[in-house]
């Protein structure tokens, strides 16, 4: 039995917190008052529940968010001293959501520790705490330096159930580990079914009859498979076909496994992300039914070499280079202008010529805003310009959103929200404020677009054409090839593919 105080969401945290609390009676006032809800609720709680089950407290030791009394070095410690023993189990963290689940691109693992580390050395109770914990190791050197005795690992274990289990068999290598995107909040926060980028088989369990771990044999194991593209969707498709039976072979024409992610993976807070990739890689790699060929871009012609009997084509898409997206149908006038770049060109490494430069976002999402953080680490003047009310407006969803706001800031990025670029010129660019339409202008060296997305999906058009002529039995598109969207997504988009042979196909 749980009693709740955390996350600003309990009116028992509310009768702790000065700034709230403003009783002039036995619950407000002086610490003991406002401990005395918590306390009594506590022990009525025990009372009522007698031994047939534990009472826990789930407790935030510090407001992250705002200046308050509730921290580990003032009321959030007295609170956990005064009722040390008084719960069968602490359960400690950190408020609000946006700091105790923070995305690992502005929280490191086990980030909580300095917070919570206390907590042990006053009750004698057990504690469980939690901290964006990924990998075993972490997990482990908390428990052995005495800082927890369980840990709390919910989205781990949404990217792994069988993580416990894995790191029990001494597995490492097979755990799919937590990239920290919060695609699975967002799912939350957007009252849709859960999504998770590491394992698209989370919310599917019921609904499809997808198993995390296990997979329906191959109907046909003689039946080979051809994957081209190496990105996320390729290599999930890939890792299922093959450990469903099929002989499989995945193509990509970079020299580095990843697709999108092999040049997004290094861009400022996403390192993290580049797992979605290794995990894959490397079960690939122990498959002795997988052949994975780099450095291979194939033409129509050059799939009739491998045999395949399915294709499956995984190609990518490409960012826009004219603007087109939310706010235009047509190309911004201006868009061919020399120092208009995408975010490819960013990716590649070039850096735009002069001083200032406007980021456009119409994407909504992170790269804007991660492409404006890596200008402004290269010493670049920027603003971040944005027709809608927030920058990187997903990340609400993703409880990113104060932190992208708070890290812009740091970097001394201008944000103007609300505006849509009207046209670009040699050294301006011509804004338009959806509001009312007010034009104004911006001085700016150079312009980044990040707007819509193509799919590179000429390749699939050509071998439907092969299949049509009874060359190939079938060909399909998936992840962004099909339709550009995120990480998750994508791999959602290759379990399924993977899954779907032998029933529809066969």
């Amino acid at each position: 039995m749980y009693v709740y105080c955390a996350h600003n969401l309990s009116l028992l945290q509310d009768f702790l917190d000065t700034r709230v609390n403003k009783r002039t009676d036995d619950y407000g006032g002086i610490f003991e008052n406002r401990v005395r809800l918590l306390r009594e609720t506590l022990s009525d709680v025990k009372d009522a529940v007698g031994d047939t089950c534990a009472v826990a407290v789930r407790f935030a030791v510090e407001d992250r968010r705002r200046q308050t009394n509730l921290t580990a070095l003032e009321d959030g410690r007295r609170v956990v001293e005064a009722l040390a023993d008084v719960p069968d189990l602490w359960d400690v963290n950190v408020s609000d959501w946006a700091w105790d689940s923070g995305s690992s691109r502005f929280f490191e693992e086990g980030q909580q520790e300095p917070f919570i580390d206390f907590v042990k050395k006053v009750t004698s109770k057990p504690v469980v705490g939690v901290g964006r914990f990924t990998s075993p190791d972490a997990m482990v050197s908390q428990i052995r330096r005495g800082v927890l005795d369980l840990i709390g690992a919910a989205r781990p274990s949404i990217a792994d159930p069988f993580l416990p289990n894995k790191i029990d068999a001494g597995l490492q290598d097979d755990i799919r580990e937590c990239i920290g995107c919060n695609a699975c909040t967002a799912e939350v926060m957007t009252s849709s079914r859960i999504r998770c980028t590491q394992n698209p088989s989370a919310g599917e369990e019921h609904v499809s009859g997808w198993h995390p771990e296990k997979v329906p044999p191959a109907h046909n194991s003689d039946a080979s498979i051809l994957v081209i593209g190496g990105g996320p969707a390729g290599l999930e498709a890939a890792h299922t076909l093959a450990k469903r039976g099929y002989q499989v072979s995945i193509a990509d024409a970079g020299s580095e496994w990843g697709g999108r992610l092999v040049r997004e993976r290094r861009l400022p807070r996403l390192s993290a992300w580049g797992r979605v990739v290794d995990y894959r890689v490397g079960q690939l790699q122990t498959m002795p039914n997988v052949s994975m060929y780099l450095d291979s871009p194939l033409g129509a012609d050059d799939v009739a070499g491998f045999e395949a009997d399915h294709v499956i084509v995984a190609t990518g898409a490409k960012w826009r280079g004219e603007g087109v997206g939310r706010n235009h149908d047509e190309p911004i006038p201006g868009c061919d202008l020399p120092h208009v770049l995408t975010p490819e060109d960013i990716l590649d490494g070039r850096l735009p010529e002069g001083g200032s430069v406007i980021v456009y976002d119409e994407d909504y999402y992170y790269m804007a805003a991660v492409v404006a953080d890596r200008l402004a680490r290269a010493g670049c003047k920027v603003t971040y310009v944005t027709t809608a009310s927030d920058p990187s407006p997903w990340t609400h969803n993703t409880l990113e959103m104060v932190h992208v706001v708070n890290s812009m800031n740091e970097a001394g990025i201008e944000i103007v929200v609300g505006t849509a670029i009207a046209s670009i010129g040699p050294s301006s660019v011509k804004v338009s404020r959806l509001l009312d339409g007010r034009e104004n202008e911006m001085a700016a060296d150079a312009v980044v677009l990040v707007t819509g997305q193509l799919s590179e999906d000429e390749l699939y058009h050509q071998l439907i054409a092969k299949r049509d002529g009874g060359l190939l039995r079938s060909v399909e598109r998936i992840g962004d090839c099909l339709g550009a969207g995120q990480i998750a997504q994508a791999t959602y988009d290759g379990r399924k593919a993977g899954m779907r042979y032998g029933t529809s196909v066969e």
